[in-house]
């Protein structure tokens, strides 16, 4: 059993560099956002089902902005799992690491990230077939450092990684730096405020500004 990454998407996140991490309380809002955020540099999204709209937000963004590469985050159940490949997305991720929900995203044919924290979850993980984890939360856990120490003891398999949870415009490049991060994920990219307010150009400016501080992270 594996999970793994089809190259292109890998390769996607790598190019991007960013992720944007949201949540939508109405579905309606969720093409603007996502046309708003590619406007501004970022073609990668990590939409979390944390409320009654998330997966047909999904959808909508799957078939009408088909230039974003569209995650799907908080997939705590192996039905979720099924649910979110037959919405069209391209990957998905989870808080923890749950082997029943990895299974079924392999069976789905669902390319995952599950959420660690420890390298007994890194060993989990392993063990599933993963090799691309979310790294959740990052700053509360220790940050870079924690990563680097945590991950030292795997550096030979190739696992590559996925922070989340904490950081922002000031830590970003921190993460990037890291030789085995391959993108991060950006939660406070969109602004609750400006998607309740409509204020799209307000979220493509927002976007922008992380794009350019990316560009300026290593690549290696």
């Amino acid at each position: 059993m594996t999970t793994i990454f089809p190259t292109e998407i890998l390769q996607r996140l790598k190019q991007t560099r960013v992720v944007a991490g949201f949540s939508v309380e109405k579905a309606e809002h969720a093409v603007p956002l996502a046309q708003a955020l590619l406007a501004g540099g970022i073609d990668a999204i990590e939409l979390t089902l944390r409320t009654p709209a998330g997966l047909a937000a999904v959808k909508a963004i799957v078939s009408r902005v088909p230039e974003m590469l569209v995650g799907v985050g908080t997939i705590l159940t192996p039905q979720t799992a099924r649910e979110v490949k037959m919405a069209g997305a391209d990957f998905g991720v989870a808080p923890g690491t749950n082997p029943r929900v990895v299974r079924a995203a392999v069976e789905a044919g669902l390319p995952f990230a599950p959420g660690i924290a420890t390298p007994s979850e890194i060993e989990a993980a392993i063990e599933l077939g993963c090799r691309f984890l979310k790294f959740f939360p990052a700053a509360a856990t220790g940050g870079v450092p924690y990563l680097r120490s945590m991950s030292a003891p795997y550096k030979h398999l190739g696992i590559q990684y996925f922070p989340l949870g904490g950081l922002n415009a000031d830590n970003m490049t921190e993460y990037l730096n890291e030789p085995n991060v391959l993108a991060i994920g950006g939660s406070w990219i969109v602004q609750q405020s400006l998607v309740e307010n409509h204020d799209w150009d307000g979220i493509t400016a927002r976007a922008a500004e992380v794009v350019k501080i990316a560009k300026g992270a290593s690549h290696e």
